[in-house]
């Protein structure tokens, strides 16, 4: 697969340049110079197969003569071996659970997908940069855990993330180090973009980044749309996904999937109060600003990296982002007003992040109602949220053995500030102390 990054579409490089990169030389991302449809005859007997087989299916459409057809199975096989349910609420409206990985975050699929295919590609020494709102730097964390010649830097937002989640970024050794920036996300964000861009650093280290920004991380957020799509019983009625939204890359992957042929009616983007998308799709000027802090904290992000691969994809042209993207945004109290509603309503408890999906749902199918099959991304289990979720439904959020085993384990961080020579100083006499220079 040949991709072209979004900043000029003659940059084009191989899949394995690509994730080993992260970020083309001229500070794209990179994309697909085609897109690849899949058969109708996937889609007709979608029902019969199992997310691991839609996974391989899509990956050799893309990857063809890449990578061989038993070591993409054994990177699908050792990297994506959990479960994706879908959950029935009512008729037409689902829950698509991307919890069930070991840090209980949809970011499971994206990070250990990308850790085994860079330990496929490279055996290079790689200083993986890795910016996290909460949910990402976990999972890239447990996916790269252990992986020789691999070191692994989380820069996250200091006091910005839930406790849980920072017991979960900051309790692993051997080859994670935890960064705790005295910033916001974005700051977070713009150190990485940074490093990749100065040439002192890049001459010195081997850098990539796991971020949704690596290409690795996007192909398999399709992957569980499709399988959505699979679980669905009734095909006649219009698809509609609701999406919570902060990077964009979780969008993105879906309107990858969408691109290769999966019948998707619209994609409801839900963000928080965060609402760079909706004021695009509104006024057409994209403006990026500060992160706002909220409940829903994944999503806390000003400047939507991911944002730049969508305006690619329809080649700039809002009307046709319009057509096929519905986004709204939601403050806390809406956020907690949902998460009481789907106990209340349907006994289903869910994180901060899947309620604004549900609120955003709501408003869609309020606007635009229809008979359609409804699904929502649930992106995290709600015991990572649990001080927030018991409180408004007034019960106890049972805890998995593994977040339980991950609180009882002692913090590991390194604080620092956002500026970037205090970054680039840190990297410095990290490269040193690893003895990758």
């Amino acid at each position: 697969m040949q991709l072209y990054s979004t900043n000029n579409r003659n940059n084009i490089v191989s899949f394995s340049d690509a994730v080993v990169k992260g970020i083309a030389d001229d500070g794209g991302l990179f994309l697909p110079v085609s897109i690849p449809t899949l058969p109708q005859s996937f889609f007709k007997d979608i029902e019969s197969l199992s997310f691991q087989d839609i996974a391989y299916i899509i990956s050799k459409e893309l990857l063809k003569d890449e990578i061989s057809d038993n070591d993409l199975k054994n990177i699908i096989s050792g990297s994506l071996d959990f479960p994706v349910p879908l959950v029935k609420l009512d008729e037409g409206l689902h829950i698509l659970e991307l919890f069930h990985g070991p840090t209980l975050a949809f970011k499971d699929f994206g990070a250990r997908f990308m850790a085994a295919m860079l330990s496929h590609i490279t055996r290079d020494s790689t200083v993986i940069l890795v910016a996290t709102s909460g949910d990402t730097g976990s999972a890239v964390a447990n996916g790269f855990y252990g992986i020789e010649g691999i070191q692994v830097v989380l820069l996250y937002p200091s006091g910005k993330v839930s406790h849980i989640q920072e017991q979960q970024l900051t309790t692993l050794n051997k080859n994670i180090t935890a960064l705790e920036i005295n910033g916001t996300f974005d700051d977070c964000q713009r150190l990485v973009k940074q490093a990749f861009a100065d040439n002192e650093i890049k001459s010195a280290l081997k850098l990539s980044s796991a971020n949704s920004i690596n290409i690795a991380r996007l192909l398999p957020q399709s992957f569980y749309y499709h399988y959505a799509y699979a679980q669905l019983k009734d095909k006649s009625r219009p698809v509609i996904f609701s999406v919570p939204s902060g990077n964009l890359g979780n969008l993105t992957g879906g309107l990858l999937a969408r691109e290769m042929g999966l019948p998707v009616h619209k994609f409801v983007a839900a963000v928080n109060a965060n609402d760079i998308l909706p004021q695009y799709l509104h006024t057409g000027k994209f403006v990026p600003k500060p992160s706002v802090q909220t409940i829903s904290n994944a999503m806390d992000v000003g400047n939507p990296s991911n944002f730049a691969r969508i305006v690619s994809m329809y080649d700039n042209n809002r009307e046709r982002i319009d057509d096929v993207v519905f986004s709204r945004s939601y403050s806390n109290l809406q956020t907690e007003a949902s998460i009481k509603e789907l106990f209340t309503a349907y006994d289903y408890v869910a994180d901060p992040h899947g309620a604004v999906g549900y609120a955003a749902l709501k408003d869609f199918l309020s606007e635009f109602p229809g008979i359609y099959n409804s699904v929502i991304l649930e992106t995290a289990h709600p015991a990572k949220f649990s001080d927030i979720v018991e409180k408004i439904i007034g019960k106890e959020v049972n805890m998995p053995d593994r977040l339980a085993q991950c609180m009882k384990k002692n913090k590991r961080s390194i604080k620092i500030s956002s500026d970037f020579e205090d970054f680039k100083s840190f990297l410095a006499t990290f490269a040193a102390d690893k003895n990758i220079i």
